[in-house]
């Protein structure tokens, strides 16, 4: 299971949520978030601590801190050890509320990092699962070009050399987006995948015998983009006049990363083949999968039926010819 520090909650990415950090800088590199999902722990400020999950953030909202004001000093303090001795990762108290002396002490005790903002806690929980998904993604890194077609997330995967770049770049240069060329590093997010470039190679692109070309600088700002969410893949492979290719487009193929299952397309590669055209068909055809409307089993319906009426005109025939007889 992927981690990140507390001390994390402190860098510039988030800084708009104006967290200070009250007490425990020492103890920011040994606390731990280990989910994106966010706690507040009314029921066990009042004694159930059964479902604590100590490796997420725990937010102390005005209904938490109006509740155990309401308490006496030594309820407040029996109620803040209960829940400290779980060992959280964090407390964060919103609104910029006073913070009960008796959760400073506990804190101390059980060395527990504390912050305070001037955030409302709708505001906050939403920014804080936002950049933790993001943080706690489980990610890979794949070899290929990654592509915004109308819209659609188009993954060109193939050998080295067989023209992945060259296709990404006929496409830019037909108004289309290139993501990431080379190393694309890819993030798992609930049930999505997103695309991004590798830092260093972020705008650029590799063409055999030009060298590295910057899409930015050539084409402009809207011919690139920061991420994408990957939609389908597309593999180029070498023409063999002996291989059998899919000619109907019933033949649906699954390619799997991170186990989510992406339409999987194979593209034969040879001189005059237009790739960027064929790609842009198969963007279309996916938007048009994604309204309802199947091309393919739209004509093998149209097929079957068609072949469903000569079958039944044939047997027809047959029968008043044997009538005649």
């Amino acid at each position: 299971m992927k981690k990140i520090q507390v001390q994390e909650l402190l860098s510039e990415e988030i800084s708009d949520l104006k967290l200070k950090l009250i007490y425990g800088k020492e103890f920011l590199k040994e606390r731990y978030i280990s989910s994106f999902r966010i706690q507040k722990p009314g029921l066990a400020l009042a004694g159930f601590t059964d479902h604590i999950h100590p490796e997420r953030v725990q937010i102390f909202g005005n209904t938490e801190i109006s509740y155990v004001n309401s308490l006496t000093s030594e309820q407040r303090l029996n109620a803040f050890e209960n829940f400290c001795k779980k060992r959280v990762s964090c407390v964060i108290v919103t609104k910029n509320l006073k913070i009960p002396k008796e959760l400073v002490c506990c804190v101390k005790k059980y060395e527990i990092p504390l912050f305070r903002t001037e955030i409302v806690s709708s505001r906050l929980i939403q920014e804080i699962m936002f950049f933790l998904e993001d943080k706690l993604a489980p990610e890979t890194v794949i070899h290929g070009v990654l592509v915004d077609v109308y819209g659609v997330g188009v993954l060109i995967l193939g050998r080295s050399g067989i023209g992945k770049s060259e296709c990404a770049l006929e496409l830019v240069k037909r108004g289309h987006r290139l993501v990431a060329d080379d190393a694309i590093h890819i993030k798992k997010k609930q049930d999505i995948l997103i695309g991004t470039s590798n830092d260093l190679l972020t705008y650029n692109i590799e063409l055999r015998g030009l060298g590295i070309l910057n899409i930015k600088d050539m084409f402009g700002v809207s011919a690139i983009r920061m991420r994408k969410r990957i939609e389908i893949v597309i593999s180029f492979v070498d023409w063999n006049s002996e291989e059998s290719y899919d000619r109907t487009g019933l033949d649906k193929k699954i390619y799997n990363i991170m186990d989510i299952e992406l339409p999987h397309l194979i593209l034969p590669v040879s001189p005059g083949r237009n790739m960027a055209v064929i790609i842009e068909a198969a963007a279309r055809n996916h938007l048009l999968k994604l309204m309802g409307y199947d091309a393919a089993q739209e004509f093998q319906d149209r097929l079957m039926k068609k072949m469903e009426e000569n079958r039944k005109l044939e047997i027809n025939r047959i029968m008043m010819n044997q009538g005649v007889e």
